[in-house]
């Protein structure tokens, strides 16, 4: 029983991973449909990326 447990998440509630994954992935439909993009946290820096896959850093500069 205890080698099951280190296999699976080491959260508590196991479902967390799936709805995050699930909410990112409902993100990504919704960009494509209105043509925007998604920002998210990649190797430690925020980027964009847009529905063509095109993905830039972000610059939070008060500019769009």
């Amino acid at each position: 029983m205890r080698e099951r447990q280190n296999v699976e998440s080491k959260r508590k509630y196991g479902w967390v991973d799936k709805w995050a994954a699930m909410t990112g992935e409902r993100a990504r439909i919704d960009a494509k449909v209105n043509y925007t993009y998604i920002i998210y946290e990649q190797n430690g820096e925020l980027v964009k990326e847009f529905p063509d896959g095109k993905i830039i850093p972000f610059h939070n500069d008060g500019k769009t």
